[in-house]
């Protein structure tokens, strides 16, 4: 048996807000923000925060990424794993687990405007853009909860 001289994955956990908001004509819309590295469509997420409970921080990424406020639920609808890659190279295996965020309004301005494009999807448009099958699915499921 062969050993690798790899380390395995750390496992961490990070803390998403999967923005929406109703709309009488569209229905329900879905807010991704793309990646700053990749530009991959992604939801607003980041790690704990310290004297920050696990929605609270959720929140706080969504204004620092998206510039959206609203009412975040204080309970995940899901968990996904992501593959990260951190400044010095080490990849970790982060839970994110995903906290409906319903936007009231969008600031003018927000900390990462102009470094990632926002754009709003239909659920089902959304759930094919992630790359994160299960992400795509906890999608879905906010579709059918609204």
């Amino acid at each position: 048996m062969t050993q690798s001289s790899r380390k395995p994955p750390v496992s961490r956990v990070q803390y998403a807000a999967l923005p929406f908001r109703r709309r009488r004509s569209a229905g329900t819309e879905i807010m991704l923000v793309t990646s700053r590295t990749t530009g991959r469509w992604i939801i607003p997420k980041g790690w704990p925060m310290k004297r920050k409970t696990p929605y609270a921080a959720a929140a706080r990424e969504a204004l620092e990424e998206a510039g959206v406020v609203g009412h975040i639920d204080k309970q995940p609808i899901g968990s996904f794993s992501h593959k990260k890659i951190l400044k010095q190279g080490e990849e970790v295996v982060s839970e994110v687990q995903v906290f409906p965020l319903e936007v009231r309004h969008q600031r003018k301005t927000w900390p990462d405007k102009g470094k990632r494009e926002v754009q709003w999807f239909s659920p089902a448009e959304a759930a094919k853009t992630v790359t994160e099958p299960v992400l795509g699915k906890i999608i879905r499921s906010l579709q059918k909860r609204s």
